[in-house]
């Protein structure tokens, strides 16, 4: 390490700064601040005394500093990294305009929320000229910050040295010292630097932060802390990477293709693109901002020091390092894993220390009904770390001992937030990425697996997304979460080029799963959808590509444990929905939509999302509010379907499950949990019906063991509101009137009823002689405001008079809180059967002619296949008992 000369008198001054106000103490920072300028109104906003830059980021500090669990925040450091949600930003964008006369884009303090910077463009903006030392953050490199016992200085928060990228020294292990955006630092042979912007990203609870590569919320503790024991200086390559964004991935050495060779592609070019000015117009969210593609250019080049690889060994892994166990995918990778495999399961958790790491766990598990039982911990070791922590935030000795003893390192975890810039993300998307990269490289050879994301295609105007398509152009990509998971994929393919063998897994879309119906609740998807069925709107678009958690895990899995499918990429989008598929589902659902162009839908659901706030669905209202957010949802929506070849080839070679459309069935049991959770709306029995028919019915009624006598009659309206109704209750919803001399010389008005079809599964009553087929339950007023039920069930028999058992009710009715006073038996008439319930089913009229069709043909296709069911049931007994040849009769069969 190099000998850096220290100075007190600096040090002294570094200290102050990153106590956060340079000398002064919060309430006197604050009251210097908080004057009015001479001559201003009195009612106005107090206007900030400008100085230079510093005073005007000591004072956004300070004011960043009140949301923070640590109570301050230091000028060039970072408010989500030190804790700032989403949520905290926009409450600290209100207080600086109303309270210091500073007013920002909230996208603006997403893309780069260090207040140093906000500083900077706040001057740009107001055309105020800042003096030279705001002008040339080189000036602030006279400034070290301090260091730990006697260890070398480094400059200042916010130090850019003359060349391009910036070069900075990192002090030794357990200095508090933060580098500036540009910086990166060169550590010892054979270790990964830290974080050249600083401190680690953290997502605090509330923040909109929800993984398609299935990361969880986290959130620091207090100020982050960045150091590599014995770094020295380098500056960071400026140059563009050698190998572009849309190269060809490269296959493992001595693996074999799962399908037919394709053409490499070709990278596309990236060239930095000038950042237009703050207040521009909607143009300034086109492009990437220069700052950013400056840093993107320094981070590629860290790929470059990786060790190189040997070729591992083609065999099923045994000991796993897992990150990421506690997000949503990784959770149910870390099932699949364990259901699927043979191997012993290292995860990695953000916790204070191992026990909280192993409770973390444990809880995100249960919270997606998943197991966490004596097996699964029998199998699993939990490690306290921090993917955004230079080698994990492990000790040197564990480091070193998972180096040599893993087979395979899988790398899940990531920060997602739509909102947030680039600079914000890096650590954990990026850096984090790199560190795996690094312990992948070390030691034993073994490969890396890591879930990146079809973000990285999130170009608007991009014409394909197949797996080795060329990747978007970075500069067309505005979100720091595009650009992060595009930045950490191609810095990955460089890896490759030093022998390391990296298999890149692209999740689009992830729904929830199948069968339990555990969802991500803040996942966009999750949340467009929500809003979908919520509203009854959807916006134009072209392709949703989506698929559900489990079987994106299942297949992420299978690639992880076969050798011969290391080292390629792969989407692992399924089969894409149309506009069509969406609408069509939705009205089966019952919840007819009507389709609008993206900025009449986006205005829409803003408005009834602030009219009706839904807790739930706030995050997707900031991201209908940012415009960096909306570029992304553009290109999600406007953008082509994602092909999978290699994908299909690999689960085609593994017989698992082909990927099928994420349909209305596929997301019944997500949709319910969406409405149990208040994100969705589920159909009600008070909406339009959806299908509806009459049914006549005559007989005659008595007292309880008496002969009936007494004519009864029903004129019922039955009703569905939805598809959904039937495929989860089989239930059936019923009005009308009861005419029933017996009961009430006048009709009786149906309150509320309910009909279901083969109730308890067709269970048979009176030992297997009667099966049920249609159980009536209605709730009857009469004209003097009495209250009667009636129950009814028509049952299949094993004989020949079926066209009658189709048709005949018996009832029992008597008055509410009473048992049965009358019983007796009516039938539908034969020549009002067809008539009324074939020919006289109505349909929505806001339904097409088509889906008219479409919903009267499934009405009776699925009502004849239970009838059918209802009926076949006892002439299967009776032919079981008829053939039964067992020599023991059974007690049952004695008393037949």
């Amino acid at each position: 390490m190099r000998d850096v000369t220290q100075d007190s008198g600096q040090r002294a001054t570094a200290e102050a700064i990153e106590r956060g106000g340079g000398g002064l103490g919060v309430d006197d920072l604050l009251a210097r601040v908080m004057q009015a300028a001479p001559g201003a109104d009195s009612g106005a906003a107090p206007a900030l005394p400008i100085r230079d830059v510093d005073d005007v980021a000591a004072a956004i500090a300070a004011a960043a500093g009140r949301y923070l669990p640590a109570g301050h925040l230091s000028p060039d450091a970072d408010f989500f990294d030190a804790g700032g949600t989403s949520v905290h930003a926009v409450e600290l964008v209100a207080e600086l305009e109303s309270e210091l006369g500073i007013a920002f884009d909230l996208d603006e303090v997403f893309a780069d929320a260090r207040p140093i910077s906000l500083a900077r463009r706040w001057m740009e903006t107001t055309g105020t000229e800042a003096p030279s030392e705001a002008a040339a953050p080189a000036a602030h490199a006279a400034t070290p910050a301090p260091t730990a016992q006697g260890a070398p200085p480094v400059p200042a928060a916010g130090t850019l040295p003359p060349s391009g990228a910036g070069a900075v020294v990192v002090p030794a292990s357990g200095a508090p010292a933060v580098s500036g955006a540009g910086a990166v630092a060169d550590p010892l042979p054979g270790v990964l630097p830290p974080s050249a912007g600083g401190a680690a990203v953290a997502l605090a609870s509330g923040a909109p932060t929800v993984s398609d590569a299935g990361a969880a919320a986290v959130s620091a503790a207090g100020p982050p802390v960045l150091a590599a024991a014995g770094a020295v200086a380098v500056q960071a390559a400026g140059t563009l990477p050698p190998s572009g964004a849309g190269a060809a991935a490269a296959p493992a050495p001595g693996a074999l293709p799962l399908s037919a060779a394709s053409a490499p592609a070709h990278a596309p070019h990236t060239p930095p693109v000038l950042r237009p000015r703050v207040g521009s117009g909607d143009e300034r969210y086109a492009r990437a901002r220069r700052e950013d593609l400056d840093q993107i250019l320094a981070d590629l080049a860290l790929a470059d020091r990786l060790p190189f690889a040997d070729v591992p060994e083609p065999l099923p892994p045994r000991r796993i390092l897992l990150t990421g166990a506690t997000g949503f995918l990784g959770s149910h990778m870390l099932l699949d894993l364990l259901r699927h495999s043979d191997a012993h399961v290292y995860c990695l958790v953000r916790a204070a220390d191992e026990e909280a790491a192993v409770a973390r766990l444990g809880e995100a598990l249960k919270s997606y009904r998943l197991p966490w039982s004596s097996e699964v911990r029998r199998r699993v070791t939990v490690l306290s770390g921090d993917i955004r922590r230079p080698r994990l935030a492990l000790p040197d000795e564990l480091w070193h001992t998972l180096a040599h003893e893993l087979d395979s390192v899988v790398g899940v975890a990531a920060a997602v937030d739509f909102l947030r810039g680039y600079q914000s993300l890096r650590a954990s998307n990026v850096l984090g990425a790199l560190t795996l990269a690094e312990l992948a490289a070390t030691g034993r050879p073994k490969p890396l697996h890591h879930i990146s994301s079809i973000a990285v295609f999130n170009e608007v105007g991009i014409t394909a997304m197949g797996d080795d398509d060329p990747l978007a152009h970075v500069d067309r990509l505005v979100s720091g979460y595009d650009q992060s998971k595009w930045t950490a994929e191609v810095a990955l393919r460089r890896a490759r080029d030093h022998g390391l063998v990296v298999t890149a897994l692209r999740p689009g879309g992830i729904g929830g799963h199948t069968k339990t119906g555990a969802y991500n609740p803040q996942d966009l998807s999750s949340g467009l959808i929500s809003a979908f069925g919520r509203f009854r709107t959807v916006p134009a678009f072209r392709y949703l590509n989506a698929a559900p958690v489990d079987w994106v895990s299942r297949v992420a899995v299978a690639a992880i444990c076969e050798p011969d499918a290391w080292g390629y990429d792969y989407n692992l989008t399924g089969v894409p929905n149309t506009l069509d598929d969406v609408v069509r589902d939705m009205a089966l659902g019952g919840m007819h939509v009507r389709v609008q162009d993206w900025d009449e839908w986006r205005t829409d659901a803003l408005a009834r999302l602030a009219a009706d706030p839904v807790p739930e669905l706030a995050f997707l209202t900031r991201v209908l509010q940012s415009p960096t957010a909306l570029k992304l949802c553009e290109a999600t929506l406007k953008g082509p379907a994602a092909k999978g070849a290699r994908t299909a080839a690999l689960v085609e070679a593994l017989g698992l499950p082909p990927a099928a459309r994420y349909d209305a069935q596929a997301q019944l049991r997500t949709f319910e949990r969406l409405a149990q959770d208040g994100l969705a709306r589920l159909p009600h029995p008070d909406d339009q019906p959806y299908l509806w028919f009459p049914e006549t019915t005559e007989g005659r009624v008595g007292p309880v063991g008496a002969p009936a006598a007494s004519p009864c009659s029903m004129a019922l309206t039955l009703s569905i509101a939805s598809m959904y109704q039937l495929v989860k209750e089989r239930r059936v919803d019923v009005t009308g009137e009861v005419v029933c001399t017996a009961v009430h010389p006048e009709p009786l008005t149906v309150e509320r009823g309910d009909i279901w079809i083969r109730p308890e599964e067709g269970i048979p009553q009176q030992h297997g002689l009667r099966h049920q087929l249609l159980r009536y339950r209605l709730w009857l007023r009469d004209t003097d405001g009495g209250h009667w039920w009636l129950e009814g069930h028509k049952y299949a028999r094993a004989r020949r008079d079926l066209w009658r058992q189709t048709r005949a009710l018996t009832v029992r009715i008597g008055r509410e809180g009473e048992a049965a006073s009358l019983a007796g038996e009516v039938v539908v008439p034969a020549d009002s059967y067809v008539r009324d319930q074939i020919d006289g089913i109505q349909v929505d009229p806001r339904l097409t002619s088509q889906e008219k069709r479409a919903a009267k043909l499934t009405w009776l296709a699925w009502f004849g296949l239970e009838m059918g069911r209802g009926l076949l049931g006892p002439f299967a007994r009776a032919a079981a008992d008829l053939l039964d040849l067992r020599r023991t009769p059974t007690p049952t069969e004695h008393h037949r």
